[in-house]
């Protein structure tokens, strides 16, 4: 093993100057929260509102297979109110329930269940509906400014986002609509969207720094079914059916890539990571892998050149840490023999580039 760090580059001293959110990804401050019916007529309105807050949560962070499984919900969390640390009266006779997010973690996890951490990726929409009669529009993230004849388009545009959005805020999935400007829709046209050539949408999409891309083509008063497309790394998905419920399927899609299952091993991994040939480059590394939460730990073992090794703790192994390292903007070196560094003789090894 070379000499530590410290010896060989002055980048450690720059260690701690550093701190930020992973790249790629939004970070859910709500995840532990939800506003659920109050009925005060029932016999304990409290009991049953902080069972159906916990139901929510559990959804957004465990996933539809707890989320849909009653029984091994109250084998879990028995007395929901124990986990309760504030709450408040909402409108419209709803209650504000916020939980202990670790204690929750902390079940989970020693019964072998999943959890979904609070850093997810940004899914974003392009929306295009057929209204008939001549009537095609895309969804934007707002509506811009209309005629007063237009008001009903307005407002049905808003019912539709609001159905997606409010299915999104259900799983705890981030989502955003394209802003629609001069830039979109100078790329970007509703024949487009609705003629499949998604290639200029994902050139268009680059802007928004999105992590996964989905692509719906709804006619609503029609018999044909709505045709959606999802985009995520190399994969392309293809699917059918109502806007929540491929809400639902991304979801699922990308808890089952990102969530952690209880049982997951700790493994000791190998990482070198080229092109850290400046500071803000080595700055940036440490705060990714910082901000991965399928690493529980990480230290710099050797330097040569404009390459780190790191020997990293990982939830999940080697290729839970690959797909998160990928995911999180570095580029896999495939092929790459190592023998930059030395053999390691813990375990397998896994090489990454750094490009800014």
């Amino acid at each position: 093993m070379g000499k530590p760090l410290l010896q060989k580059s002055f980048l450690l001293i720059v260690l701690l100057a550093f701190t930020a959110a992973p790249i790629g990804a939004v970070e859910i401050a709500a995840l532990y929260s939800a506003q659920v019916p109050f009925d005060q007529e029932e016999d304990d309105p409290r009991a049953l509102a902080y069972r159906a807050a916990l139901d929510a949560v559990l959804l957004r962070v465990s996933g539809s297979e707890l989320g849909s499984d009653p029984e091994m919900i109250e084998l879990l969390f028995p007395n929901p109110a124990s986990y309760v640390v504030q709450f408040s009266p909402g409108a419209d006779d709803t209650l504000w329930v916020s939980f202990d997010g670790e204690a929750i973690e902390q079940v989970l996890r020693e019964s072998g269940q999943t959890v979904w951490g609070s850093d997810r990726p940004l899914t974003l929409i392009w929306l295009a509906v057929d209204w008939g009669q001549g009537e095609r529009e895309i969804i934007g993230a707002d509506d811009a400014q209309r005629r007063r004849d237009e008001a009903r388009s307005i407002d049905r545009n808003r019912l539709l986002r609001e159905r997606v959005l409010d299915m999104a805020e259900r799983r705890g999935l981030p989502i955003v609509f394209p802003l629609l400007d001069t830039t979109d829709l100078q790329s970007v046209s509703f024949s487009d969207i609705w003629g499949g050539f998604d290639e200029a949408l994902l050139s268009a999409s680059d802007r928004y720094e999105a992590n996964s891309i989905l692509v719906g083509r709804i006619r609503p008063e029609s018999s044909e079914r709505n045709r959606w497309s999802y985009y995520f790394g190399d994969e392309l998905r293809t699917w059918n059916g109502e806007p929540e419920f491929v809400v639902g399927l991304v979801a699922d899609m990308l808890g089952e890539e990102f969530a952690i299952s209880g049982n997951a091993p700790v493994e000791s991994i190998g990482l070198t990571v080229a092109g850290i040939a400046t500071v803000e480059a080595y700055g940036a590394v440490q705060k990714l892998l910082s901000g991965i939460n399928v690493i529980e730990s990480y230290s710099i073992t050797q330097v040569e050149g404009d390459s780190i090794r790191y020997r990293v703790k990982a939830l999940g192994g080697a290729e839970r840490l690959r797909r998160a390292l990928r995911f999180n903007g570095l580029i896999e070196q495939n092929g790459f023999d190592g023998s930059r560094f030395p053999p390691d003789a813990l375990d397998s090894s896994l090489q990454f580039f750094y490009s800014p």
